[in-house]
């Protein structure tokens, strides 16, 4: 029997192959999971693996970072810009110096919420260990009174935070709170990395100068050197990770000024 119903061209039964295609809310769950996902989530970078490797090398960086600090506060030649700040705070008021980087950190996290940033693992851990690590390394480590020892301990305090600074980031388990700040306005701004976080810097380290930290041959060595160093150890110290969510890149947070 002959159809009569009058078909179609074929050109209109096919869509072209170029035209975008609506999403598929019936897609398997393993279809779903195989979609980029965001890791800014508190538990989003845990879901990436290696973590037998990553979670002590984000502690053993935090634990050296605070190290450092103190090395270079017993060198007395001057600090790194946001420590200039923390020093003068604690000149101010009778609180340690770790427990005014960690007071800090928690002020500075509040000003994520605007920026809507989540921590993560590794921004809770910054904000909370590096300033126990900065007073019991301060509590055991005298100072030195050679001119010698006072700039070893400068010098190395630059390395150091170097080293740590790439182990932590390199984790990839979140940034520190300062460096979340930074990010985060770096994304709601439009502005570059470097003149966001050089912007910062300056204001903080100003603050603190007036508030009785201090300014000195050892802060201009870190402005110039902890660039440099942390984006030569970076490659070396970040963790690869299977696919699954995205990850921030490293080399955007530490992106020095």
């Amino acid at each position: 029997m002959p159809n009569d119903q009058v078909q179609p061209p074929r050109d209109q039964v096919q869509p072209p192959r170029d035209q975008a295609q609506p999403p598929n809310d019936h897609a398997e769950p393993g279809d779903r999971d195989r979609q980029p996902r965001d890791a800014s989530g508190p538990l989003g970078a845990l879901r990436t693996g290696r973590l037998g490797r990553r979670l002590p090398q984000l502690y053993a960086g935090l634990a050296l970072y605070g190290v450092s600090m103190a090395l270079m506060i017993r060198g007395d030649l001057g600090l790194d810009p946001w420590d200039v700040f923390h020093q003068g705070l604690a000149v101010r008021m009778p609180l340690s110096f770790g427990t005014i980087v960690i007071l800090v950190s928690l002020v500075v996290l509040l000003a994520w919420i605007p920026l809507r940033q989540w921590p993560g693992l590794g921004t809770v851990s910054n904000a909370l260990l590096v300033g126990v690590a900065v007073d019991l390394t301060l509590a055991v480590l005298p100072a030195p009174d050679p001119l010698a020892a006072r700039i070893a301990f400068m010098l190395g305090g630059v390395v150091l935070n170097a080293v740590a600074t790439a182990a932590y980031i390199g984790a990839r388990l979140g940034p520190g709170p300062r460096d979340g700040l930074m990010t985060g306005l770096v994304g709601r701004t439009g502005g570059s990395v470097r003149v966001v976080r050089t912007s910062i810097e300056v204001v903080v380290l100003a603050i603190g100068w007036l508030l009785g930290g201090t300014v000195g041959v050892g802060t201009v060595v870190y402005a110039l050197g902890i660039g440099p160093l942390v984006h030569a150890l970076l490659p070396r110290l970040t963790v690869p990770t299977r696919p699954g969510p995205r990850l921030p890149e490293p080399s955007r947070i530490a992106s020095g000024p």
